[in-house]
């Protein structure tokens, strides 16, 4: 499956790299007992799920059951803990011999999407595994989830000690050993993909431990990127006219006022409404002299097309802004970073948008309007962004040409928050969908 796409802020032309300059759970995560009515139907999809292809007589029954549910927006990520019982098998033309009942111990990983469900995750055992409290063997038990090539002798050890300090600086608790041990092994995974995306880089940017680096790729799709960009066009937008002349080698907003300090979406698929209220910030500044830091939780709960945390496009983001009259300041609608009631006040907007125009695809003429009209908004592909670390100081010197880019993760993301992308070659695709407010 291709990855999700990012949108984020372009604001920037580089001629070089520019110089270098949390914990991923929701607070409201809970933990809930089996007679909680929000968890029994994850709970009977997860068994469902298990229980698929088996014939009548054969299937598991649940006899117990914790778990915790992470929220984002309109969908919600469940984690469960299920001790399941096994039927004893006597019958002859199925088992050679009588086999007692088995009980086992299932880790499984439930996503509820407006009702829907999706199991990303089943891990089961029987109930009576030993685990040992030597950080070497407890790893050593999941190095069949690497991928096959060799790995040094001392892998383990260097990956536990890599992990605890992953811990220590991201803040990370887990809720059981069996967590713990399970997050460890996703971890060692990421590291080695890390080391092939490196591999691929013609770039200077480095890949390894980010605060994403104990989830799975399908979490960090499911809860950080945008599902909705691969699917849905979006409303049309009016081409852009093109700017003619040749782009200034290079150019940076940051340093002309027009851009906000780097903001974090949470657990939430928001980047669409980032990226565009950092686009009307900075349209605002330019044709009005005033950097104001805009609202994205107004467009989370009151633009109706798009899907607040589960995705939407900036051409529908536009669009709504100019249907509701304006954006508040975010001071005036604070970011909460899930779906809330609308509670937009035309009498607190304090930026509006006349329009919303499609930006060229050829990175010279994009460069030139950037250059000219100020930051604009882009969708990338997000291939490699959950193992990005940063770019080193010395890269400065390299000639290579790069898109400066504003990301919503947060400060302790890539480069304090930015993100530093190859230009001229379509990177990433970069290029694809490219657009801007307008205002008169």
């Amino acid at each position: 499956m291709a990855p999700w796409l990012q949108v984020l802020l372009l604001l920037g032309l580089l001629p070089a790299a520019a110089p270098a300059s949390s914990k991923p759970r929701a607070a409201g995560a809970q933990a809930w007992e089996l007679a909680s009515p929000e968890l029994r139907e994850p709970v009977r999809f997860a068994l469902e799920m298990y229980n698929r292809g088996r014939a009548a007589g054969t299937r598991a029954a649940l006899e117990a059951v914790r778990g915790r549910v992470r929220r984002a927006g309109r969908g919600s990520l469940y984690s469960l803990k299920a001790t399941l019982v096994e039927p004893p098998c006597n019958d002859p033309t199925v088992c050679q011999l009588p086999v007692s009942k088995k009980t086992l111990l299932c880790s499984f990983e439930v996503l509820d999407e407006l009702g829907k469900h999706m199991l990303l995750r089943r891990d089961c055992g029987p109930v009576d595994t030993k685990s040992t409290d030597d950080k070497n063997e407890t790893f050593s038990s999941f190095l069949p989830l690497l991928n096959k090539d060799p790995l040094p002798q001392d892998f383990s050890v260097k990956m536990a000690s890599i992990f605890k300090d992953f811990v220590t600086t991201y803040n990370r608790t887990y809720d059981s050993k069996e967590e713990a041990s399970w997050r460890m092994s996703v971890f060692a995974n990421n590291m080695v993909r890390a080391q092939k995306i490196q591999a691929l880089d013609r770039g200077t940017a480095q890949y390894g431990v980010t605060k994403f680096s104990d989830l799975t790729e399908e979490e960090f799709r499911t809860i950080y990127l945008n599902p909705l960009l691969k699917d849905a066009p979006g409303r049309n937008m009016r081409l852009a006219q093109p700017i003619t002349t040749v782009p200034p080698p290079q150019w940076d907003w940051r340093n002309k006022g027009a851009v906000t300090d780097v903001k974090d979406q949470g657990m939430c698929g928001s980047c669409w409404a980032f990226s565009v209220t950092g686009n009307v910030e900075g349209q605002w500044f330019l044709k009005r002299g005033t950097l104001l830091s805009l609202s994205e939780q107004e467009l989370l709960d009151c633009d109706k097309t798009d899907k607040a945390c589960l995705g939407g496009l900036p051409s529908n983001a536009y669009s709504a802004i100019r249907n509701l009259g304006g954006l508040e300041t975010e001071d005036d609608y604070s970011y909460r970073g899930r779906l809330q009631t609308c509670s937009f006040s035309a009498e607190k907007a304090k930026v509006y948008i006349n329009d919303s125009v499609e930006l060229s695809k050829n990175e010279q003429k994009l460069a030139a309007w950037l250059a000219k009209n100020g930051p604009i908004s882009v969708a990338i592909n997000a291939f490699g962004m959950q193992s990005l670390a940063h770019r080193p100081r010395c890269a400065a010197r390299s000639a290579t040409p790069f898109w400066a880019i504003k990301n919503s993760w947060g400060t302790d993301w890539g480069e304090e928050g930015y993100y530093y992308l190859h230009r001229g070659s379509g990177a990433c695709g970069v290029n694809i969908m490219a657009s801007s407010a307008v205002i008169d």
